[in-house]
């Protein structure tokens, strides 16, 4: 700006579209009036193309929206300040008239990056002035929670006098519809299918229905329905019906489950083993791989390298094997940008010693570029991609702006001491490339550079009249916050206490997404909150939904406090999977008393939406439940890691929905979920083999330890006592499923 003032412009003359991108990095905001501060804001909507980071583009829109709204009531300027609005605090959001969100609904509902505190604030706003929510000004709600999706279809069930027709259920919803509902349906085909969003248990439900009157190919096509084809009507299948219809299950490998893709490999191999796939013989047993010869390895890792691996093949040793066949087939060595491609995927499963000797310098760019991709290396693919950057560029403090860009992703693979010179050189830079890393475990120290580059580049100081314990204290900046993203785990818990009231308000939700947050930190912002918001027994919906895993600090006695009416304001609660019993149980009894519901009036989308709280109710309350509600989320309830005793009252409401438990349909049991894991041992013994696959991994994780002591029938049966050689495949794969999980239940399971 000081360049346009020298060249004669100044801000009487100042023509602002002239400004174009310059204006994201504007800076003589105290000569600015409120107008020009809306035109300004208005501008800034193309900010959002730049390629670097995007905290300073925040802070200026944050001072901008400060002096916009300055000689202005915000009822006033609501409909003029651009996208910079979703930077409005819940309190001056809280300050609008009914009538000032009605008015300014177009410019609302066009802004994307909505908090959903906020969106419930303006959601309530709008209904208190129209009464209905339309469609077509719906305030970007991008994805409801499922006690949403359930109550709206309750509410369509109410208003058709039945249930909502599956015809009629768009194809998101499609998902929640019962397995009850789908049962009853009339006039269900593949057509009405072809958009819908299919669980495995609808799709199981509806292939085997519709197989009875349609053709493979109808179905087959018919979008996520291929994710109901059980490994009979793979068998059924004729050798050139199978041929004809191979591509459809091909194309669509990521809906098919490990079982399913077991049952294919072994009918591609029966109808012909020269044209069979090569990549779904890794599902086959190992010799069957071994025997690929060399001239057909470039069809094979095209093919590998095209699925995830670790969903093909469960077991480790046979990942292991299918590996050293890879391995084989490249000689050990990637030569070339040619060779990356073909292995797709698999680059991300390489043993380390190939990362770092048998990738060629010349493919090595391309390889680079594969790796970021990868959703986890282990620690010794780690290691080899440090020691290639590190023989490539030099250590960090030699890097260039340009090369640290370059290597965004990758900075968390080098120690504190080697990310410090980058922390003190390109502080932007490493605070972007942390920025862009959502919802990954982040190494430590990875984290405190993060921490430490934006401790030493702000500009924070003790504020104007501290709390009591924070003089001396630098508290957090909303900017900071902003910057730090899941490195705010750094901040000492005194710090978070000295946080000012205007960067709390501002940065609430942020900070209650941080995953790394310890009970000491989360404790220290509840304090903050209670300060901010006055106890718990006043804040409403809009605070608890802000507070993300904050809320997780609240005691039993502050939760009694809450108002917890509304199911809404639970179902944001019950999203948090670390509630002890205690707490589980206040949240659960809140609801209960406040909303005036007793558990045998609870409907569908209030069990939804009462979630993981669930599992504090004891025998006598679950069985309280309506069936005619129960029956409409079993699935929902069926995802709940509850204890084994609780799990088991489930399974006996389940009886009254589904039957008896020696006639469930695989269907049934994919419904049913971790419900499943309350089958008593008898109950296992005899329930049919061929459905074993059909136990979710999560039920399997929660069955009791006692269980596995004893063992499922089929993990004892001989195999040669069974006729074909896929039934043995399938009980091989049924017994390796079982013993996989079994380790794995602690850490799944209350």
């Amino acid at each position: 700006m000081q360049r346009c003032q020298a060249q004669g412009l100044t801000l009487g003359t100042l023509s602002v579209p002239r400004l174009g991108l310059l204006v994201c990095f504007y800076g003589d905001l105290e000569l600015l009036d409120a107008a020009l501060a809306r035109v300004l804001l208005h501008q800034m909507i193309k900010c959002s193309r730049l390629r670097g980071f995007q905290a300073g583009v925040q802070k200026l829109k944050a001072d901008l929206l400060d002096i916009a709204t300055g000689n202005q009531t915000l009822n006033e300027t609501l409909g003029s300040l651009s996208d910079a609005i979703v930077g409005l605090t819940l309190r001056q959001l809280e300050s609008l008239s009914p009538e000032a969100v009605h008015g300014a609904i177009a410019t609302l509902s066009q802004v994307s990056g909505w908090a959903r505190s906020q969106v419930i604030i303006l959601s309530a706003k709008y209904l208190a002035h129209e009464k209905v929510l339309r469609s077509a000004s719906s305030l970007h709600v991008s994805s409801l929670s499922p006690a949403q999706q359930h109550g709206i279809l309750s509410k369509v069930a109410g208003a058709g006098g039945g249930a909502p027709g599956a015809v009629d259920v768009p194809g998101a919803f499609f998902k929640e519809v019962s397995l009850f509902d789908l049962r009853r349906e009339l006039g269900l085909n593949s057509t009405v299918l072809q958009e819908k969003e299919l669980r495995r248990s609808q799709a199981l439900f509806l292939y085997e229905l519709l197989s009875q009157t349609s053709r493979p190919a109808e179905l087959l096509s018919a979008g996520q329905l291929v994710k109901g084809v059980a490994c009979s009507h793979i068998d059924a299948m004729g050798a050139d019906s199978f041929l004809a219809h191979f591509q459809y299950f091909e194309n669509n490998l990521s809906l098919l489950s490990p079982y399913q893709v077991n049952c294919l490999a072994w009918k591609a191999w029966e109808v012909s083993r020269s044209l069979t796939q090569p990549f779904l013989l890794a599902a086959l047993p190992a010799r069957y791989l071994a025997a690929v010869p060399a001239s057909r390895c470039a069809p094979l890792l095209i093919g590998l390298g095209k699925i995830r691996l670790d969903s093909l093949v469960l077991d480790p040793h046979k990942r292991t094997l299918v590996l050293r066949k890879v391995q084989q087939c490249l000689n050990n060595s990637i030569a070339d940008e040619y060779t990356v491609d073909i292995v797709g995927n698999l680059l991300c499963h390489l043993p380390a010693a190939i990362i770092q000797h048998g990738v060629s310098p010349r493919a090595w760019a391309t390889a680079l570029h594969g790796l970021r991709a990868c959703p986890e290396l282990i620690p010794e693919q780690r290691a080899a991609v440090r020691l290639r950057l590190l023989e490539q560029h030099g250590p960090p403090q030699n890097w260039t702006a340009e090369t640290t860009k370059d290597l965004g992703p990758f900075l968390v693979l080098f120690s504190g001491d080697e990310l410090s010179s980058v922390a003190a050189k390109f502080p932007d830079i490493l605070q972007q490339a942390a920025s862009k890393m959502v919802g990954i475990l982040l190494p430590k120290e990875f984290l405190w550079a993060v921490f430490e580059s934006v401790r030493n580049s702000s500009e924070r100081g003790p504020g104007a009249a501290p709390s009591p314990g924070c003089h001396g204290v630098e508290a957090p900046s909303s900017e900071d916050i902003f910057k730090l993203a899941e490195a705010n785990a750094c901040w000492a818990p005194q710090d978070l206490r000295c946080l000012e009231e205007a960067t709390f308000l501002r940065s609430v939700e942020l900070l209650g997404a941080v995953r790394g947050f310890l009970r000491p930190q989360l404790t220290a912002l509840k304090e903050k909150a209670i300060q901010v918001w006055d106890t718990p027994a006043y804040w409403r919906e809009h605070h608890v939904v802000s507070l993300g895993r904050i809320a997780l600090a609240l005691n039993e006695s502050e939760l009694e406090q809450l108002d917890l009416r509304s199911i809404d304001t639970v179902a944001s609660l019950s999203q948090q999977s670390e509630w002890t019993p205690g707490q589980a149980k206040s949240i659960l009894q809140g609801f209960l008393e406040d909303s005036g519901y007793r558990i045998q009036d609870l409907k569908s989308f209030h069990l939804v939406g009462l979630g993981t709280t669930l599992c504090a109710m004891n025998v006598t309350e679950i069985s309280l439940i309506q069936i005619s509600e129960f029956r409409l989320v079993v699935a929902r309830i069926g995802t709940l890691p509850c204890s084994t005793h609780v799990l088991a009252e489930f399974k006996r409401k389940a009886e009254v929905v589904f039957g008896d438990p020696t006639k469930w349909s695989s269907s049934d049991l994919q419904e049913l979920g971790t419900i499943a894991a309350g089958l008593t041992k008898e109950e296992l013994r005899v329930l049919d083999k061929d459905l074993m696959p059909y136990f979710q991994p999560s039920a399997i994780r929660c069955l009791p330890a006692e269980i596995f002591k004893v063992g499922p029938p089929f993990l004892k049966l001989d195999p040669i006592s069974y006729h074909t050689r896929k039934q043995m495949a399938g009980l091989a794969f049924c017994r390796h499923r079982w013993l996989l999980l079994r380790g794995q239940r602690r850490a799944a399971c209350h």
